[in-house]
C-alpha cells in the first residue's frame, strides 16, 4: 500500500507526518512520467483505493440507497462508505439523489463516465480470479453463458479489424 503526502487537511496516521489515506497522490516527478503512466496514474488517483472500485461494482446493477450499497460492500465501515461516496460524486462517477428530505436520504447511481468503469472493472475480477491470491479460494471465472467457455478480452482495432497482443508496445500509441 503505498501512503502519500496529502495537500490539505485531514487526519493524520502520526503527529509527525500527515498522511492521506484517500486523496489524489502527490507525486514529484509528474512532469517526467510518460504517456501510459501518467494515464494510469489519473486513473489509480480517481479510484485506486480499496473501496472505491467496490462501491462501483455495486453500483452497475444499478441505482442503490445507503444502506443496500453497505451490506452489497462486505467489509465497509459506515464512515470510509460515506465518505467514498462524496468522492466519487466530486470525481463525476456517480450522482446522489435525494428521496427524503428529514432525514436526508439518497439513492446512487453511476453516471455514463462512472458507467463506463464496467469493462476495467471485469477484466480487473477476472485477472483476480484466474491469478488468486492468498485467501486460497477459487473464484469464478467469467465465462460464455451460451456455451460455457471462459472468456478471454483483447485489444481490438475496430478500424482494421485487427487483435493487438497486449505486450506489443510498437504496435500502440497515445495521442
Amino acid at each position: 500500500m503505498q501512503v502519500t503526502p496529502y495537500r490539505g487537511s485531514c487526519r493524520t496516521a502520526s503527529p509527525v507526518s500527515p498522511v492521506a489515506y484517500h486523496d489524489r497522490m502527490a507525486r514529484a516527478d509528474d512532469a517526467q512520467q510518460t504517456a501510459a503512466g501518467t494515464a494510469l496514474a489519473t486513473a489509480l488517483d480517481r479510484i485506486g483505493d480499496r473501496w472505491s472500485p467496490q462501491v462501483v461494482a455495486a453500483l452497475l446493477a444499478g441505482p442503490l440507497r445507503y444502506g443496500e450499497l453497505q451490506a452489497g460492500v462486505a467489509g465497509i465501515a459506515p464512515n470510509i462508505l460515506a465518505d467514498r461516496l462524496r468522492r466519487l460524486e466530486a470525481d463525476g462517477l456517480i450522482v446522489a439523489s435525494a428521496y427524503a428530505e428529514r432525514p436526508p436520504r439518497f439513492e446512487y447511481r453511476l453516471t455514463a463516465e462512472g458507467r463506463a468503469l464496467a469493462g476495467a472493472l471485469r477484466l480487473l475480477a477476472d485477472w483476480g480470479a484466474r491469478h488468486g491470491g492468498a485467501d486460497g479460494r477459487d473464484h469464478e471465472i467469467l465465462r460464455h453463458a451460451a456455451c460455457g467457455t471462459a472468456l478471454e478480452a483483447r485489444w481490438y482495432c475496430p478500424t482494421c479489424g485487427d487483435v493487438v497482443a497486449v505486450d506489443a508496445t510498437d504496435e500502440t500509441r497515445r495521442l
